[in-house]
């Protein structure tokens, strides 16, 4: 049998409810100032690249020339190596800030000067990729054997291996490689989320150990003076950054608190007409003492200790049929033929947690012919009936019922019950059903008197609904939320 397609993206994340970052100091947000030196490993035909850069630079919408030099864009670059960085490098260290470098591994070894300042400031100097390239058409083992080369001439120019990988320029290979390298204690190829997260391949039939990700911006980042439709002047810059960092410190004050992360390019907001603009941001969050400014490596080794890695008791879309069915396959009383349906359905990372694995299951009841749904709810027992009694419910249906005290009731309440479902099914052919969870016996009570009074169209809707909401109960208590 051909096995279900799945999707491999994570629309979820942590959801509705993220851990609660406990950042050091109560701190409601956690900054994160990236300084991104790139100069001296874009493309240029003195690196042996096909042609010259294109990509952010003063010359918004400029076009590579093949296998010629662009003097006008090496000049850009060049100004990001001798003048912007330097002035960058005053900015942070006189604010007393720390501060992460994504270094191109080229571009540092083109710099020693600039990268003595780095370590001499205490900045985490971590791997921007071998390159300043784009790495979408490159094969899978091109791409890895630059990573490689990456972390051998970082370490060499830097004195030592880089902890932190953040490419930019990625292919749909480069998280993957990047954890399967196994050396870097964090990676921030992704802009998926304010906090950060574990990503582990488990049960996908790769042996990579779980990797921690920092995730990155574009919008709180310089770039976007060198694209369209940004960044026009520093007060832009200035009001967008005040704008992100109050609405992060609002969230941290009401209990939850995230990252804020700041990217930067030496041959971008090192301009004099813009520097003044992250001054002004620099001195704005210096104010605020629940801020936490942290380099990247702070931020993932707190992580790791507040925050390890859990390996996932239950990832349903990474099941096999057979334990998916035989796990779920009651989850709607006695239909198997449900968790069989919704097996074959497109399920990804969304789908588990309970009110995602809720929706397949319930996707494929609600499509289901209507003798399929009326056999599902005369699967299900009478409440308090006979069965109850003689102790032959199914497991979840026992629980539930003793969860309401319909499991000790007194005779006259059975005799209720007893007359209640006898009724009830006369008129409807299926049993009374309802998330007892939700209720009492007097609530159980009231509402049987309710509603054996709809017609059939309209029980027989309730009735279905009361299916998937005890179907949603029943996850809940083994999946996450």
């Amino acid at each position: 049998m051909t096995e279900p397609k799945r999707y491999v993206r994570n629309m979820r994340g942590y959801g509705a409810n993220p851990p609660k970052a406990d950042w050091p100091g109560g701190a409601h947000v956690a900054v994160s100032f990236v300084v991104n030196y790139e100069e001296g490993g874009e493309n240029c035909v003195l690196h042996g690249d096909a042609a010259s850069e294109a990509f952010l630079s003063e010359i918004v919408g400029a076009a590579p020339w093949p296998a010629k030099r662009h003097w006008n864009m090496e000049s850009i670059y060049e100004y990001g190596a001798r003048g912007g960085f330097w002035r960058l490098h005053r900015l942070f260290t006189e604010a007393g800030l720390p501060v992460t470098v994504y270094g191109v591994a080229d571009a540092l070894a083109r710099s020693p000067d600039q990268v003595a300042a780095m370590k001499d400031a205490g900045w985490e100097i971590a791997s921007h990729g071998l390159k300043w390239i784009d790495y979408r058409d490159h094969e899978e083992e091109a791409e890895r054997a630059d990573l490689t080369e990456a972390v051998r001439l970082h370490t060499e120019v830097v004195g030592e291996r880089p902890k932190g990988l953040y490419v930019g320029r990625t292919s749909v290979n480069t998280v993957k490689l990047a954890a399967e390298e196994g050396g870097f204690t964090w990676i921030s190829d992704t802009y998926d989320d304010d906090l950060p997260y574990w990503l582990d391949h488990d049960g996908q039939g790769r042996e990579i150990d779980p990797q921690l990700v920092i995730p990155y911006t574009l919008d709180a980042n310089d770039m976007r003076f060198a694209t369209p439709q940004g960044f026009n002047s520093g007060d832009q810059f200035f009001a967008y950054l005040k704008d992100a960092f109050d609405t992060y410190c609002a969230e941290g004050q009401a209990g939850r608190p995230s990252m804020m992360s700041i990217g930067l390019h030496c041959r971008l907001v090192g301009r004099p007409g813009r520097v003044a603009a992250l001054k002004r941001f620099v001195d704005y969050v210096k104010r605020h003492d629940k801020a936490w400014i942290a380099r990247r490596i702070d931020i993932a080794e707190h992580w790791v200790a507040n925050h390890p890695y859990q390996p996932h008791a239950l990832r349903p879309s990474r099941m096999a049929r057979e334990e998916f069915v035989a796990r779920f396959g009651s989850i709607f009383e006695h239909s198997p033929w449900i968790a069989e349906r919704a097996f074959n359905l497109e399920l990804g990372p969304a789908h588990d947690s309970a009110g995602g694995l809720h929706n397949a299951l319930a996707r494929m009841f609600r499509s289901a012919s209507e003798a399929e749904r009326l056999g599902v709810l005369q699967a299900h027992p009478d409440l308090a009936g006979k069965l109850a009694q003689a102790k032959r419910l199914t497991e979840e249906s026992t629980k539930e019922q003793a969860s309401a005290g319909l499991d000790a009731l007194t005779d006259a309440e059975r005799a209720a019950f007893t007359e209640l479902n006898d009724a009830y099914v006369a008129k409807f052919g299926f049993p009374f059903i309802i998330a007892v969870k939700d209720n009492t016996k007097a609530s159980i009570l009231d509402a049987f008197k309710r509603r054996i009074a709809n017609d059939r169209d309209t029980e027989f809707a309730a009735a279905c609904k009361q299916v998937e909401r005890i179907a949603y109960l029943r996850l809940k208590d083994i999946l996450p939320q």
